[in-house]
């Protein structure tokens, strides 16, 4: 095991006053978490939340906004992750998606409800990027500057 950290994408993504979470299987627990995963090699920040979006909710998405980078060391295995956060906006549910293995479900819930299911969240995080999202700061894309903006 590497001891560099793990770069990860996430996205916020509210709807009518909910937000898209799913329910997964991670270390023999089911937990919720923001739609996420890591930056696969080649793939920029933005293409690799939509693409995790898509695989674990089968939901298409447009990121609109970046909300900030966060970092966390995973109690349970020392894994220090880098969460690169973004908001996206519900396009269309893709028919028939097949999710990620380890994906039960996809679900819309309140702040509330994630309020209430703290003890369930696979990371403190999860309820943290909700709330910095619930305060209205947020960042243009333009603060990102892909790999392929700057060759060109």
């Amino acid at each position: 095991m590497s001891d560099a950290p793990h770069i990860t994408v996430a996205c916020v993504i509210p709807r009518e006053g909910r937000f898209l979470l799913v329910r997964e299987k991670s270390a023999g627990q089911i937990v919720y978490n923001q739609p996420a995963g890591h930056l696969e090699p080649g793939e920029s920040l933005i293409s690799a939340a939509e693409r995790e979006t898509r695989e674990e909710t089968g939901w298409q998405v447009e990121i609109a906004r970046f909300l900030g980078i966060y970092q966390y060391t995973a109690p349970n295995n020392g894994i220090s992750y880098v969460r690169h956060c973004f908001v996206a906006n519900p396009i269309a549910e893709i028919e028939n998606a097949e999710l990620d293995l380890d994906i039960l479900d996809s679900c819309w819930l309140s702040l509330e409800e994630i309020e209430t299911l703290e003890s369930q969240l696979r990371s403190p995080l999860v309820l943290k990027v909700i709330q910095d999202f619930m305060t209205g700061n947020s960042y243009p894309l333009s603060l990102l500057h892909p790999e392929n903006r700057l060759i060109q």
